[in-house]
């Protein structure tokens, strides 16, 4: 069994910064004992096959163990977590003048061009399309029918063909339509569209985007350790897969809750922090919403209800940041595809994050 660890700033080193959002007088309530009785759920395995929780309060580690064969240098494969990765990349391009929000996505493929199934609605595609996943194209990972379903994606070589060739989505009767669809944007959970977001930064900024985001990304936050999982073609997975430690994962975390500053540098405009966790679009049959790849959740302490941000991927991964409590969590685990992933990972922040929560 792994020992608690409670570790220091030091140890951590992960800086605060000035935090961008009004405080609320809340408290967030977390002893030794709760502590003890964490870790002996993790073993019951009441979470699922936990391999790492980590939570920091004000960017202070209150608690961070590991089990299932993980420790400090494990690198999880948080699986769609990725994408929010991708969308702090596009924001740094457009932060750097690279790119634009509202720009045509395809000038940057005319390579490729002509299309499959040709529409002017092609054409028409932006990026804040693709980050709400709300473009126009049939690409639904949640559909195993759909034309653009990822696992589609991944046995042809030409990821960027395989998206501007889908065709044009269409809506049955019974389906919410775009203008009838709350923010007027239809949510479709659309991993290729991710892809070519990835491969748009590449494009804009004249350099590979993994080299791009660990420069611009990693180097400054201070992460070295990770891995990036790619592609017959030697393409990087930009959806999904990207391997990081426990406190990689934090560090990302961080900078949000930070406003976009790590160590007193601004290294994501206060803008785009802002942005990218304003609700844009809500996603079916669920109590979430959705930025620019960030899931956002209202949740209630006392007489008010708040905003959680997440970042999700398979296996029921999660890093959520609660801001106005200044509260930031990692639990990682290994449950790929299995039913109840995400309802545990659901009860593990009931239990033992929302509940710890107080306001004066």
């Amino acid at each position: 069994m792994n020992a608690i660890r409670l570790l220091g700033a030091a140890l951590l080193a992960l800086s605060v910064g000035t935090v961008a959002y009004a405080s609320v007088n809340g408290d967030f309530h977390w002893s030794d004992a709760d502590s003890v009785n964490l870790i002996a759920s993790i073993e019951n395995g009441d979470y699922g096959t936990v391999t790492s929780i980590l939570v920091l309060l004000r960017g202070k580690p209150v608690f961070e163990h590991y089990a299932n064969g993980a420790d400090e240098a494990t690198l999880h494969n948080t699986r769609s977590v990725t994408k929010t990765v991708t969308g702090m990349a596009v924001g740094l391009a457009i932060d750097d003048g690279f790119l634009k929000i509202d720009e045509p996505v395809a000038r940057y493929f005319t390579d490729i061009e002509p299309f499959g199934n040709p529409d002017p609605r092609k054409q028409e595609i932006t990026p804040q399309d693709l980050l709400t996943m709300s473009g126009p194209l049939e690409c639904d990972d949640w559909n195993p029918f759909s034309r653009g379903n990822e696992e589609r994606m991944y046995i042809v070589e030409d990821w960027s063909r395989f998206f501007w060739d889908l065709p044009v989505r269409g809506f049955p009767a019974w389906a919410p339509k775009t203008r009838s669809a709350p923010y007027d944007r239809a949510f479709s959970y659309c991993t290729a569209g991710i892809q070519i977001l990835g491969e748009l930064v590449g494009r804009a900024t004249a350099t590979p985007v993994t080299d791009y985001i660990e420069k611009e990304l990693f180097l400054p936050l201070g992460i070295d350790a990770f891995k990036w999982p790619r592609n017959g073609a030697g393409s990087a997975h930009l959806g999904g897969g990207l391997e990081l430690t426990t406190r990689g994962l934090a560090r990302l975390a961080e900078l949000q809750r930070n406003g976009g500053t790590h160590d007193g540098q601004q290294i994501l405009s206060r803008e785009w922090i802002r942005s990218s966790v304003t609700p844009r679009t809500a996603i079916p049959g669920t109590e979430w919403e959705y930025g620019y790849l960030w899931w956002l959740k209202s949740y209630p302490v006392g007489d008010s209800t708040y905003l959680a941000q997440a970042m999700n991927g398979n296996g029921g991964n999660r890093i959520m940041i609660l801001p106005e409590f200044g509260v930031t969590v990692v639990i990682t685990k290994t449950d790929y595809n299995s039913q109840d992933m995400h309802s545990k990972t659901d009860a593990f922040f009931d239990d033992e994050i929302f509940a710890r929560l107080s306001t004066e």
